[in-house]
């Protein structure tokens, strides 16, 4: 199976952007109401996690959880993750990235992440050695990323069980209440790994259509 190139440079900067330093950072995509975000700072405190929200309901409220229990290393953006990403990050600058409970997009195969374009962006963001957690709950959605992981983008990972016990996410504690199976994806970038990007600054609000 082969992906078409992903067109960064017709990408339009995001509303309000904001350039950032080049330095290591964490990125979540879909942060939802930042509840991992906020566990993750409280145990990380050295490391810097930007989260990414699209939708305005869900990003005001981790902006609210992010002000009554204020983290240093937390950065929270209200966006869409592909211009985002795209206008602000520099090659191999993410130590991780994190992709929790996306929509798995039952209708259109094409917008799931491993799937896309895009995901071969976001591989010359990721640093050597560093890695995207991917985690569902549905089990053909784990299954599908595997498959892509082996045959397309040729990527090494690590497929766990979530403990029945996590809540990373609102998304996590309801499904592992039910009794649902939740896996996730552990995915490193070997070192030499390369991809068409690697060479390809953020467009820091220049881009255009």
């Amino acid at each position: 199976m082969q992906i078409r190139q992903f067109q960064a440079q017709r990408m339009v900067a995001p509303r309000q952007f904001q350039p950032i330093e080049n330095k290591p950072i964490a990125v979540e995509i879909g942060a939802g109401k930042g509840k991992h975000a906020l566990q993750f700072c409280t145990l990380h405190p050295t490391q810097i996690l930007y989260a990414i929200e699209r939708t305005r309901e869900k990003f005001d409220a981790m902006h609210k959880q992010a002000q009554l229990h204020p983290t240093e290393n937390l950065v929270d953006i209200h966006a869409d993750a592909l211009p985002w990403v795209t206008h602000a990050l520099y090659p191999k600058q993410v130590t991780q990235f994190f992709l929790l409970y996306p929509n798995p997009e039952p209708h259109n195969s094409a917008q799931r992440w491993l799937n896309m374009p895009f995901f071969e962006f976001l591989l010359s963001r990721l640093a050597d050695e560093g890695t995207i957690t991917l985690a569902s709950n549905i089990e053909s959605y784990i299954e599908e990323a595997e498959q892509q992981l082996k045959e397309l983008w040729q990527l090494p990972y690590e497929k766990q069980i979530i403990p029945s016990d996590s809540e990373r996410t609102h998304f996590e504690l309801k499904y592992l209440q039910r009794g649902e199976l939740c896996q996730q994806l552990i995915i490193r970038k070997p070192q030499g790994y390369k991809t068409r990007f690697d060479d390809f600054e953020p467009l820091n609000g220049q881009g255009h259509v």
